[in-house]
Order: structure tokens, then sequence, then C-alpha cells
């Protein structure tokens, strides 16, 4: 069918385009290419959330926007190459229908009779929530032109909202047309898109706390760092890994917010410290539930196991993450873009079914040995454990529920709460952690001994063992009911026998 409605344009392009690479987006013969819907060929130039400021300036910019035909067609004129700039509340301003039909981007021959639109050309009108939008520039080619450039233009934001760039053309006979060029978004603090603004303070506060937990640990491990476990350890690794991870997202957005292009070289070292946080996380937490240091030295045949478990989350999960935020994500679709993140869940939904049947035996374990302290300390964690999943899976649907509800990006001020929500789980459950194991004079109290006891857990096992008291006949010792016995021994000759 030749005429589509603009809305099925605009949902199919914006999922296929998600969240842009960088404010400056450039684009390529080779990798741009028009695609055909419906009567229109349509490429998707950009979608950024802008904020608008009395007080600094805010613009979408367009440099050296040149298009290219084949050369074999360059020996007559065509129709026109179309740029429209539009904000998503004014979505039904581009295309229309006659006799109320469905919905055409491009001009039909029963408009063009109609005389509401010229046929070949791209069908919009004023809208009237935000006067002089949408933007629709043209660019033509005349015969004998490979090339026709657009002019250079800035356009001035007044008004905040969701704007969206497309590049349209009506001509089957310049189906193989190319985009050169670039286009510049600027939001009145920089180059940073909107929805990814809010994150650059989120990550500089993040790295505040880091750094404070790191000075609790440290401290406490440099005056008690004979006692340290390690388990201990395993978590001065992961504040270390945290502290880095923050600082360079902090920096990554930083850069971007400056020159409007995503530094890589940062991208890829933030990606991956996150990475390996998680993947020791997730290590460390299922190695404290199955007791390994607690009620097991060693973790025995499971080593193996857990290992190759850590190396293919952390390979599923590297690849996700720098397909997210390294390449440009408009290359995927949402079948492709799924492929990525199915096995990291199925991963993650197979740690916590793990260490939750550990936990369960270790718990049954500690009862059993009357370890009372270690006890205490394991049910704390599981129910900081408990709490933390069911807050997740409570979040996993109300983000299916934003996403599900939120098809034009309209709430993308909010969208930045998303990937902010898990790094604050994560870090709380951290939190727990390092109070639960900090280190101090009484660390070993929780490491494994050969007996299954230890000093502390005796202490709390003999309180629940009390000696029943003696008759009050029998309180005296047997050499006293002996002096009494009527053998006729004096006082000082009893007073002997208690000596000895």
């Amino acid at each position: 069918m030749l005429e589509l409605s603009v809305q099925s344009v605009t949902v199919i392009l914006l999922i296929i385009a998600g969240v842009t690479q960088g404010s400056v987006h450039e684009y390529s013969a080779k990798d741009d290419k028009f695609v055909r819907k419906g009567n229109a060929f349509v490429l998707h130039g950009g979608s950024e959330g802008i904020y608008s400021s009395p007080s600094r300036n805010s613009f979408i910019r367009f440099e050296k926007l040149t298009f290219r035909r084949p050369k074999e067609i360059s020996n007559f004129s065509s129709g026109v190459v179309h740029a429209v700039l539009f904000e998503v509340d004014d979505r039904e301003t581009i295309g229309g229908s006659a006799y109320g039909g469905q919905r055409s981007v491009c001009c039909t021959s029963d408009l063009a009779k109609l005389g509401v639109c010229k046929q070949g050309e791209i069908i919009h009108r004023q809208s009237t929530k935000n006067p002089g939008w949408p933007h629709v520039l043209g660019a033509s080619f005349s015969a004998d032109e490979e090339t026709s450039m657009l002019p250079p233009r800035s356009i001035e934001i007044t008004r905040t909202g969701m704007y969206n760039l497309y590049f349209i053309h009506c001509d089957p006979r310049i189906e193989q047309l190319v985009v050169e060029g670039k286009s510049i978004w600027k939001n009145p603090t920089g180059y940073l898109p909107g929805r990814m603004a809010p994150l650059m303070n989120f990550y500089g506060f993040m790295s505040l706390a880091f750094v404070l937990l790191g000075i609790f640990w440290f401290s406490q491990y440099a005056r008690f760092w004979k006692e340290v476990l390690p388990l201990q350890n395993c978590v001065t690794l992961v504040i270390t890994l945290g502290m880095f991870e923050m600082a360079l997202w902090y920096f990554d957005y930083a850069e971007f917010n400056e020159t409007g292009v995503r530094p890589t070289g940062i991208t890829v070292w933030a990606v991956t410290f996150g990475t390996v946080k998680r993947t020791v996380s997730r290590l460390i937490i299922l190695m404290v539930s199955m007791g390994y240091g607690v009620v097991r030295p060693t973790l025995g045949g499971l080593t193996k196991k857990v290992m190759i478990l850590g190396v293919t989350f952390f390979v599923a999960s590297e690849i996700l993450e720098l397909v997210e935020n390294v390449g440009a994500i408009s290359d995927l679709s949402g079948k492709a873009r799924l492929f990525f993140v199915l096995p990291v869940a199925l991963l993650d939904a197979f740690f916590v079914i793990w260490i939750f049947t550990s936990l369960s035996s270790t718990l049954n374990k500690l009862q059993a040995r009357r370890m009372m302290v270690k006890l205490d300390i394991y049910r704390k964690f599981t129910n900081a454990l408990a709490v933390a999943v069911l807050v997740s899976v409570g979040w996993i649907c109300y983000e299916l529920y934003f996403k599900s509800t939120d098809v034009y990006n309209e709430h993308w001020r909010n969208a930045w709460i998303i990937p902010a929500f898990w790094q604050v789980v994560s870090f709380s459950l951290l939190c727990v952690i390092c109070a639960l194991w900090a280190p101090s004079q009484t660390s070993m109290r929780y490491a494994y001994s050969e007996d299954g006891t230890d000093e502390f857990d005796k202490e709390d096992t003999l309180t629940l063992i009390k000696p029943s008291p003696l008759p009050m006949g029998d309180a005296r010792s047997p050499d006293v009911r002996q002096v009494h016995g009527g053998d006729g021994l004096s006082n000082d000759e009893s007073e002997e026998d208690k000596t000895e």
C-alpha cells in the first residue's frame, strides 16, 4: 500500500532510533540509507529532548547537508528532498488524507486534485500549539546535477520538548539517494541530550557517595588489616571498581556535554569497569550465600561452575553495554536489541535462584551447628537481599509500563531515573554488605573453623545450657557431710579435712 500514516512512520522510526549517539549527528553515504515507508522514502536524522531557556540559547543547526543522487539519473530534474523538523506534540501536522482515508506523508493525486498540496511534495501544515512549527526545508535537483545542498541554517528552540528530524523525499527514481553532512543539537547547558543531562550530576553525586563509603571501609581496613578475611578483600575490590566507574561515567558525560560527541575511549573504560564490578558483586554474593569462608573453607567442585557463570555473565553484559553506550543504537532494531538483552536477563535470573537456594542451605547448616553469631549476620543479609530483589522486580514492572506507554518519548525528562535507579539499588546493597562485614577486631568470628565452631559461638551456645540448682540439703560439700556424720571428729580435724 502506498499510503502510510505518519503515526506509523514516527512509531517505527523512534523504535529503531532509540537514543542517538551524540548531539552532533553526522550523516554518511555508507551508513545512512533512505527506507521506503508507504509512498515516502524516509531517513531518520535524530531525536532529542531539548530544554528552552530565556537566558541561554538552545538550537538545532544544519551544516554542509548535501543530498547526492546516482550519476545515471542526473540528466533530468527531480522532486524536492525535505528536511522535516518537528516537536513530538506536532506530529499530526505532518501528512494528510483524502476523503477521510488513511494518512499519507507524500501528497497523492487525490489530495492534489483537492488543491491542498502539490503532488510529490510533503504534506504539512502549521501547528496551532507552537507557531512557526514544523520547519520543512527543501533542496531540489536541477538537470545534470548529482548533488543538492541545503543552505546552512540554525533554528532556535523556544519551547522545551522532544524534537525529531527526518529527511523525506517522494520520488521513486532517486531511491538510492544519500545524505552527507551533520546537524548539531544544543541544550542551554551544553551538547548533552536532554534525557541524559541529569545523569551528569547524578554520577557526580554517586562519585562522592563512593568516596565516602571508601573512606569508611579503607579506614577500617587499615586499622584491622591483620584481621581481614578474603571476603573483605573482595568487597574492597568492588568499592574500588565502583569509584572508578562513577568517576569515568561523570567524565564521559562531561566530555560529551562539552563537545557534542561521545568520547569512545572513556565510554569503553566506564562500561568495562562497570561490567567487572557487577560481575564481581554477583560472584561475591553467590559465594557468601554458599557459606564460603564461613561454613566451608573452599567451594570445592562448585568453583568451576561459579567461574563459568561469572565469565558468561561478563561477556554478555559487556556486549550489551558496549552496544548501548558506544555504538549508535539507531542501527539496532527492536528484535536485535532483544537479542542482547535476553541473555543478560536470563543469567541474572539464574544468579538469583542459585543465591537464594544456597542461602537456604547455609542458614540450615548454621542453625544445626548452633553458630548464632554467624546465623544472625546471615539472616540480616538474607533480608536485605530479599528486599533488593522485590524492589528490583517492582521497578522492572514499572520500567516496562513506562516504556510501553511512552511510545513517542514524551516523558523524556524522567527517562534518566531508570538507569539511575539500578545504580542506587546496587550501591545500597553494597552499603549493607559493608555494614555487616566491615573489618574489625572480631572479624575472625565470621571465619571458617575446622571444628565447626569458634569461641564466640561457644559462648552463645554455653549460655543456653544453664546448670540446675542443687537441693538445699546437698549444698554442702561431701567433706562437710562427713563431718556431721557422727564419726566423732573435732572441729579442728574437720578444718584439716576440708583443707585437704
